[in-house]
């Protein structure tokens, strides 16, 4: 039996609003459990400097993969139009170019991460303790690039059908098996950090697997043995997926140049902040969360429409993110320096991680205000206009500001420059959103008037 899939058209939005981002919500805390675990035995098993290795390594990871993670979010607006649409045969097309062309991409860009590991890392100010271990970690995590790509895709596919529940048992597979595996390949296998990361691929291609035999067998996925795609096909993906896939190269980016902020404080601030990054996660689901299921929500209704009801959604979407946001942050601030002390035991590296927590907590809302309404924007199709609102929100606002406030405070001025620069960013979209004309924007053939 397959899952259900949510018609976002009709009924109650903040009853399926719950409803869907709850599973997504699940998700995303089993992400974020995968890294907290990984850490956690890394930490314990291999010491501060294998941590911050982890850490840095997952930035320029998330950094090269972010260019197919932006095609996958052109994804998840184009079939969830045509979901709306009830056009079949579009939506059928659509999902044979993305495979094709995201699946050729993922494995390039995986080629470039492998041959060009070291030098990134060196580029970053990686210390010198950390860089063999880091490298080990990331050429290895780098062979499995297709794995991540393909679970997380089909899980893209689901939500944009209107299945979040499915993806739910992918994630936990992975969660399960590593958990299992990291010590096992770690310590009893004495593998060291090498074991960690061959025990990541060996989960997430497990999940992948996994996926990809459940939504032909069983779910209602219109997949076909892949064929090149059409020539509208593809400039269609190019048009939308090319600004999708830079703004997160930007997005991701600016993360990396932060990171070069924060490895010139030397190791103990470079773990203390890759502790710190798994706190930052679970403060940041509920805003990834709703940003995913807000733009499955609105692409439905944008493509059948109704744009009264993609106003109300937007609505929803601030209300909901504003009460749950708000809880979260106040718990992850009280609980900082016991859950930093999780990862390692370095005193100086849990004093640097509890305070970089405790500055930016109650800032998180406002990155809640950013992806609620970009989510809308997005899954109207304006991805080059989320590319520029991004470009500001990074290399205008965050990174410049992170730098400013580390000159100024030292290491205590990372978190207060992070957090000034999501209440900017919060305000810029908001005006973009109340004034842009976004909703003007058409993807599809013969859409419905």
């Amino acid at each position: 039996m397959t899952s259900k899939q949510h018609d976002f058209t009709e009924g109650s939005i903040m009853k399926k609003m719950i409803l869907f981002s709850s599973p997504i919500f699940l998700t995303n805390i089993l992400q974020t459990s995968y890294q907290v675990i990984d850490s956690l035995w890394v930490g314990n098993l291999l010491g501060p400097e294998a941590l911050g290795a982890t850490a840095v390594s997952g930035i320029v990871i998330f950094t090269i993969l972010s260019f197919i993670i932006g095609l996958n979010t052109a994804a998840l607006t184009v079939l969830s139009q045509y979901k709306g649409a009830e056009d079949n045969e579009g939506l059928k097309k659509a999902l044979n170019a993305f495979v094709v062309i995201l699946g050729l991409l993922a494995l390039l860009l995986g080629i470039i991460g492998f041959v060009a590991a070291e030098r990134i890392l060196m580029w970053m100010g990686t210390p010198d303790g950390t860089l063999p271990l880091a490298v080990t970690y990331l050429r290895i995590n780098f062979v499995g690039i297709l794995f991540l790509f393909g679970y997380n895709f089909i899980a893209t596919v689901l939500r944009a059908l209107g299945d979040s529940k499915t993806p739910v048992r992918f994630v936990l597979l992975a969660v399960l098996l590593n958990a299992v595996l990291d010590p096992l390949f770690i310590a009893v296998l004495d593998m060291g950090i090498a074991g960690a990361a061959y025990a990541t691929i060996v989960s997430q291609g497990t999940a992948f697997i996994y996926g990809l035999i459940y939504s032909i067998t069983r779910a209602d996925v219109p997949f076909t043995v892949p064929q090149i795609p059409g020539k509208e096909q593809a400039k269609k993906i190019f048009r939308l997926g090319l600004p999708s896939g830079m703004s997160m190269m930007v997005i991701s980016g600016g993360v990396l140049a932060i990171m070069t902020v924060v490895t010139s404080f030397g190791e103990e601030v470079t773990a203390g902040f890759g502790a710190a990054q798994r706190l930052d996660s679970l403060i940041m689901l509920p805003a990834l969360t709703l940003g995913s299921a807000i733009n499955s929500m609105a692409g439905q209704n944008i493509g059948a429409q109704l744009w009264e009801r993609v106003s109300d959604i937007t609505k929803s979407g601030l209300q909901l993110i504003a009460v749950v946001s708000l809880a979260l942050s106040t718990i992850v601030f009280f609980s900082a320096e016991w859950a930093v002390a999780m990862f390692v035991q370095d005193p100086e590296t849990v004093a640097f991680g509890t305070m970089y927590v405790q500055t930016v907590a109650f800032f998180y809302p406002f990155l809640g205000i950013n992806f609620v309404l970009n989510g809308v924007v997005r899954a109207a199709g304006a991805m080059f206009q989320v590319f520029i609102l991004n470009i500001i929100s990074f290399w205008i606002l965050r990174f410049p500001l992170t730098y400013l406030f580390a000159e100024l405070y030292g290491e205590r001025g990372i978190g207060i420059g992070m957090g000034l620069s999501l209440v900017l960013s919060a305000a810029i979209a908001a005006v973009y959103y109340r004034f842009g004309r976004w909703d003007k924007i058409d993807i599809m053939e013969n859409k419905k008037k």
